[in-house]
């Protein structure tokens, strides 16, 4: 019976917090910390978001309860919404936007790459030495990574077909040859929680598919880049400054057209920024500068990375190499 009148008097405690200010927040919006008082006594109140249930009944009648939907932006296959899963802004003279407490993304129609992606899996940390990239993982690229069709969107966005009105900045299209580029909001960022800032910057030429086929005769280039990223980002949000953004390639990346994630240091270190995954501007810059000769380049070095279970690049080519004689493993 103490035991039970302890848990009542600690639940009576939060209906008394009164409110006076946000403490922190993550980039995400999952967590947030309040400090209010409780009986006129300090107190924080830390809020964080319950994991979705998994009932199959809730599951098929969220998408027909969702609210107040607000698309984000569609280009191709790819659509991304605000949209609220209750009423818990109704009354208190909130946009929209201001009362969402989902971010969603709907990919339609899919294909098994997107749900081999999507999977729970578990992941692999791998070497890709030069050899194996040119004798297995860029014959990979060129057959299933570029595949008809799968750069359509990247293509909509550098030809002005779609998400025209989301680019932050851009060399005119066509003007500067192989060194045009542009930069727009990532389709995952709310587009509203600054320290979440995430942009992508994509060249115009469809020659270079990731790091790997960078060129120390590149480097004037991708410090070119940079500066006018940077530039970019602090005059269109001037709350940033330029040491609080990290510039970065992922390597593998999602998708076979070099680009460059630029994003607020703050942001929270999910997998995509995990040591392999996100490799930075300025290191490769390095590299590259301390390279002989023009033509030399990323192909040169060996990349560890994870991949998960599920992708063809464990199924097709490093879990096969892992089962092959330790010689052919261990391609140099």
């Amino acid at each position: 019976m103490a035991e039970d009148e302890g848990k009542r008097r600690a639940e009576a405690l939060v209906p008394k917090f009164q409110f006076e200010r946000v403490l922190n927040q993550d980039d995400a919006g999952r967590r947030i910390t309040l400090y209010g008082r409780v009986d006129a006594q300090p107190a924080l109140l830390i809020l964080e978001r319950a994991p979705f249930p998994d009932a199959p009944g809730y599951l098929s009648a969220l998408p027909r309860n969702l609210r107040d939907l607000t698309n984000l932006g569609n280009n191709d296959i790819y659509s991304w919404f605000l949209g609220s899963s209750g009423e818990a802004g109704a009354g208190l003279g909130l946009r929209k936007d201001e009362a969402a407490d989902l971010k969603l993304s709907l990919i339609c129609p899919c294909t098994d790459k997107h749900v081999k992606k999507h999977s729970r899996q578990g992941f692999r940390h791998v070497t890709e030495t030069p050899a194996v990239y040119r004798e297995r993982v860029r014959p990979w690229i060129e057959r299933a990574g570029r595949a008809e069709g799968q750069l359509n969107w990247v293509y909509n966005i550098i030809e002005g077909r779609a998400e025209a009105e989301d680019v932050i900045y851009r060399t005119p299209l066509g003007r500067d040859g192989d060194e045009g580029f542009l930069m727009l909001p990532n389709l995952h960022w709310d587009r509203r929680t600054v320290e979440a800032l995430h942009l992508l910057a994509v060249v115009e030429r469809r020659d270079l598919w990731t790091l790997r086929d960078l060129r120390k005769r590149h480097v004037p280039w991708l410090r070119h880049m940079r500066a006018r990223l940077v530039d970019a980002t602090v005059s269109t949000y001037p709350e940033i400054e330029p040491d609080q953004l990290k510039l970065f390639f992922h390597y593998q990346p999602t998708y076979y057209h070099l680009h460059i994630h630029v994003v607020h240091v703050m942001l929270e270190a999910t997998s995509t920024q995990s040591v392999g995954k996100a490799v930075g501007l300025d290191s490769v810059i390095e590299q590259l500068e301390a390279m002989a000769g023009d033509e030399a380049g990323m192909d040169t070095v060996s990349l560890s990375y994870t991949v998960g279970e599920a992708s063809e690049l464990w199924t097709d080519i490093f879990k096969p190499l892992k089962t092959e004689d330790a010689g052919k493993g261990n391609l140099s």
